[in-house]
């Protein structure tokens, strides 16, 4: 398989495949209810769609090994989270929800392939008239569900990542909460432009009192001694991965501390690496020009992508019916 051009390169680096052109995307109609399998080339939203009109919305993004969705009550929780800040009422239920993102991968073929990335995106829905107000809006919200065959390129991963640091911040949650997953992601593009112009993989962004918070569609952690340091969650988005990470460490006696810390604490660092749903763990070998430990993958990096792996293949390796139970179990209220 081919991969992508040269300008892919980085946090979402991916090996081509020519499945993708010929995918089928489930739609759940707001208006009608009808949910549909429709072909990609023939998949489109009126231009009377929130999201279209005003970015009022908000997503997910999901893998799924072998027709089995990766830590599905993490995101699925994440995602009606989201809606209910929002004000969203998605008009299902969670394992609702559930059967349809099975019923996509089903009509794909795709439960065979361990490599499958899913994009969920929910727009608040139809407007009868291009208006904010929610009070114009026609049924229910637009569903979404787009699968794709993605494998990370192993050259990507192996290589790192170069970060600058942008000088687009991470706001406040009274301006807008970061831990919306929301369809507006002005702040990120533009930090993402700033790491194209800087010719980096991505833009390290800081909080408005100048400590490190992120990168522009990953989150960042760095190794100093023996120790991992995690940045604060406020004016982040509340990474699944990010938390699997800090998990995993703490089940296996490695210390993470979340905590503030400044640029040169990050210069200073044995080690550091991003996380997120597409990439799990990539290693960073260079900040705004200063060599992040030997420039090489830690040996703490490596342990956790290891410990992050087995993770994933435990959680994956369930039926569908274990994951479903899941996702629809009570909150668990033993310690009360």
């Amino acid at each position: 398989m081919a991969r992508e051009n040269e300008d892919s390169r980085g946090t979402h680096a991916v090996v081509a495949d020519p499945r993708n052109a010929t995918i089928k995307i489930g739609i759940r109609d707001g208006v009608t209810g009808q949910f549909k399998l429709v072909p990609r080339e023939r998949a489109v939203v009126s231009v009377f769609d929130s999201n279209f009109l005003i970015g009022d919305g908000i997503w997910e993004g999901i893998r799924a090994v072998n027709g089995r969705v990766q830590f599905a009550r993490d995101h699925i929780n994440r995602l009606f989270q989201s809606a209910k800040a929002m004000y969203m009422d998605l008009g299902l239920t969670k394992d609702d929800l559930l059967r349809l993102i099975h019923e996509t991968l089903d009509a794909n073929d795709l439960n065979d392939d361990k490599h499958v990335h899913i994009r969920l995106v929910v727009s608040r829905g139809m407007k009868s008239t291009p208006y904010q107000n929610p009070k114009v809006n026609i049924g229910l919200p637009l569903i979404v569900i787009i699968p794709e065959v993605k494998a990370v390129d192993p050259s990507s991963k192996n290589r790192g990542l170069r970060l600058a640091t942008t000088w687009v911040r991470r706001g406040p949650p009274d301006v807008k909460d970061e831990q919306w997953n929301h369809i507006s992601k002005a702040t990120d593009v533009q930090a993402c432009i700033s790491a194209n112009v800087m010719h980096v993989d991505e833009a390290l962004m800081l909080d408005l009192r100048g400590f490190v918070k992120t990168c522009n569609s990953v989150n960042f952690f760095i190794v100093r001694g023996d120790e991992v340091w995690a940045p604060t969650k406020d004016n982040q988005m509340q990474g699944i991965t990010r938390q699997k990470t800090i998990d995993v460490c703490r089940n296996n006696g490695i210390s993470v501390r979340e905590l503030d810390f400044s640029l040169t604490e990050v210069y200073g660092a044995d080690e550091a690496f991003c996380t997120g749903t597409f990439p799990s763990q990539i290693h960073v070998t260079e900040v705004d020009g200063r060599q992040i430990g030997d420039g090489k993958r830690g040996v703490l990096t490596e342990k956790i992508q290891q410990l992050y792996t087995e993770l994933v293949q435990r959680d994956v390796s369930r039926s569908r019916e274990e994951i479903e139970a899941e996702v629809v179990a009570p909150r668990r209220l033993s310690r009360l």
